[in-house]
């Protein structure tokens, strides 16, 4: 099945500080292409994978699970490693789940996380019958889109693949069990007004995480999608800061450049 327009892979060949991004549950690239160019204007080496299932149709997910998607960004990762000198992890929504579970495993190998509106436990009173359901319901109607910046427009699923995000709720266990073995330093960026994943997913990994560099800020303009939404600007800028502050010698003559995150 041949990826929708727009939902294409990224990747660039920058300095020798090397930043993976990881997209949503039901998303694509797209949602993160804005920061991933950001990032590579300033000098960045960028990967930008899309995930198994993901960019395509909605039935094509029910036939992944979350460890595929966990392995194909890791493979990015491990690609990275081998080109950079130092690795950061950013993440959106199960994105951040995904970086959370990646900085785990490779510990003092990943530089730092940027995590947006990370997705790391269910808000659905419904999921405990998930297991029967999704043997019955194939989908149910999607969390696309929630964006507060008008003519903004996520490339995201409009149906929400159940065998899935039965997966989804079982890589949520995982990462859950994982968070205390995260060391790494943290920027978190958390909308108040998101429709899609509760304060209490940022809640739970900032009580759990063992890391003791750890950032939180508010996007208070944006919804769930932010890295599109009006505070885009604001995490990009941070997030070379954070970069700049964690490897300052590798990001010598690295120059930031204004981010221009507007949709095309």
């Amino acid at each position: 099945m041949s990826l929708l327009p727009g939902a294409e892979p990224y990747r660039h060949r920058g300095g020798p500080v090397g930043v993976l991004l990881c997209h949503g549950f039901t998303g694509s690239p797209q949602s993160l292409r804005p920061w991933a160019e950001d990032l590579a204007r300033a000098g960045y080496t960028v990967g930008l994978p899309v995930l198994p299932g993901h960019g395509t149709r909605w039935q094509d997910m029910q036939l992944t699970r979350w460890e595929d998607w966990y392995a194909e960004v890791e493979r990015e990762l491990l690609a990275l490693a081998e080109q950079c000198e130092r690795v950061f992890i950013f993440g959106l929504s199960m994105g951040g789940g995904l970086a959370l579970r990646l900085a785990s495993v490779h510990g003092p190998g990943i530089a730092g996380l940027v995590l947006v509106n990370p997705s790391v436990r269910s808000d659905n009173p419904a999921s405990v019958i998930l297991p029967v359901l999704r043997h019955l319901v194939p989908s149910v109607p999607g969390v696309a889109n929630d964006i507060a910046r008008p003519g903004a427009d996520e490339l995201a699923y409009d149906r929400t693949p159940l065998h899935a995000a039965w997966s989804l709720a079982r890589l949520w266990k995982d990462v859950q069990a994982r968070l205390p073995r995260v060391t790494q330093p943290v920027l978190l960026f958390r909308s108040p007004q998101d429709h899609v994943v509760s304060a209490a997913n940022s809640e739970l990994v900032l009580a759990r995480i063992s890391s003791t560099d750890v950032t939180e800020r508010l996007c208070q303009r944006s919804y769930h999608v932010a890295t599109l939404d009006h505070d885009a600007g604001e995490i990009f800028a941070a997030a070379q800061d954070f970069i700049r502050r964690l490897a300052p010698a590798h990001a010598a003559g690295v120059i930031p450049v204004k981010s221009d995150h507007h949709q095309g």
